[in-house]
């Protein structure tokens, strides 16, 4: 799998289970390159997710619905995953 294709996974899965106004994913696995514990097939992603559903919940609360979301991908094609809630 590479960036794109994980990107696009990573997209339709948050949109089909939440209503989101926007999400941006970042490639930041550039960043890590150098660090022992690199694997060549995980990424390091940034999200930002703006979206009413998250507006009354805590920031902990709104990780674990995105890490339950993404349980098998984050498993397999995500070494690092930093996610932005963007209130409305």
């Amino acid at each position: 799998m590479d960036i794109n294709q994980l990107t696009e996974i990573v997209k339709k899965k948050i949109t089909k289970k939440i209503n989101v106004e926007s999400i941006i994913i970042e490639d930041k696995t550039f960043l890590h390159k150098d660090h022992r514990s690199f694997q060549k097939n995980k990424f390091h992603i940034k999200l930002k997710i703006k979206s009413d559903y998250f507006n009354n919940k805590s920031s902990i609360d709104s990780t674990k619905i995105i890490y339950k979301v993404l349980d098998d991908e984050i498993k397999k094609y995500i070494h690092s995953i930093q996610i932005l809630f963007i209130k409305t």
